[in-house]
């Protein structure tokens, strides 16, 4: 087997790794053979979804495939490994199987010495994120098959990065809102806030989307119960959900007439 260009990219959270990985698959020429790992997420594959909306002709390695990670390289050209903070850089050798690799570490500007300068290759300009950010709680949620009003999703996000549930440091997030489209959101403390991101995906406009959408949220002192709660009153019945549906319909129909 021919052994793909292999490249880990590590970094804090929130500083950027996921980007920096689309921007450099943005500038490969297309019809190389690419794959993308993201090892650890479990249920809630937040960054592979935005991934394979963005680019879908990269395969993406899921958290079951990657028992079987070797078989997927099967005539792969560039392989991206990003490695999420929660996996210690000691654990790269375990999954890879001592494949060679280009190490790149996406950091904050103002750090000069850390675990991952001795590591890297290469240092990348990531995110002016503050890493004196203690995190003790990581919580994540699958909310796949919901869809939730998208101006309630707004009230919650805001919330969230207010400290209406605990000092939150990092969030991310895709849902499905009322008029049949995706949405990612992303949060980083200390860094602007962004509008919402439409994922290029079609519009979910018959009964509960089949898809993936879900939520993760780092930080301390967060009040699960409470973000679960709130979650829980963003969501549409199905009675509502079909009359927005019907809606969006039809004047998706007058537009096309039109």
């Amino acid at each position: 087997m021919n052994v793909p260009i292999i490249t880990v990219v590590a970094g804090p959270a929130g500083c950027g790794k996921t980007t920096w990985i689309c921007q450099q698959i943005g500038n490969t020429a297309s019809g190389e053979n690419l794959i993308y790992v993201n090892p650890g997420v479990g249920n809630v594959p937040i960054d592979q979804t935005r991934l394979t909306a963005q680019f879908p002709d990269v395969k993406v390695v899921s958290d079951e495939e990657e028992v079987n990670f070797f078989s997927q390289l099967t005539g792969a050209e560039i392989v991206y490994v990003e490695l999420g903070f929660y996996l210690e850089l000691d654990a790269i050798p375990q999954i890879l199987k001592n494949l060679p690799y280009q190490a790149i570490a996406v950091l904050p500007p103002y750090l000069k010495e850390s675990e991952y300068h001795a590591w890297a290759d290469k240092i990348v300009k990531g995110a002016d994120i503050d890493t004196n950010i203690i995190h003790t709680q990581l919580w994540r949620v699958p909310t796949s098959g919901q869809v939730i009003d998208e101006d309630s999703l707004h009230e919650f996000w805001y919330e969230l990065a207010h400290g209406a549930y605990g000092k939150v440091s990092r969030a991310k997030g895709i849902f499905d809102v009322a008029d049949g489209r995706s949405l990612y959101a992303d949060f980083v403390a200390g860094v602007p806030t962004t509008d919402f991101l439409e994922l290029d995906l079609p519009r979910y406009l018959e009964g509960r989307p089949q898809r993936f959408s879900g939520l993760e949220v780092l930080g301390q002192n967060l009040d699960e119960l409470a973000m679960k709660q709130t979650l829980q009153d963003c969501y549409l019945s199905d009675a509502v959900l079909s009359q927005y549906q019907e809606q969006v319909k039809q004047i998706l129909i007058e537009e096309t007439i039109q």
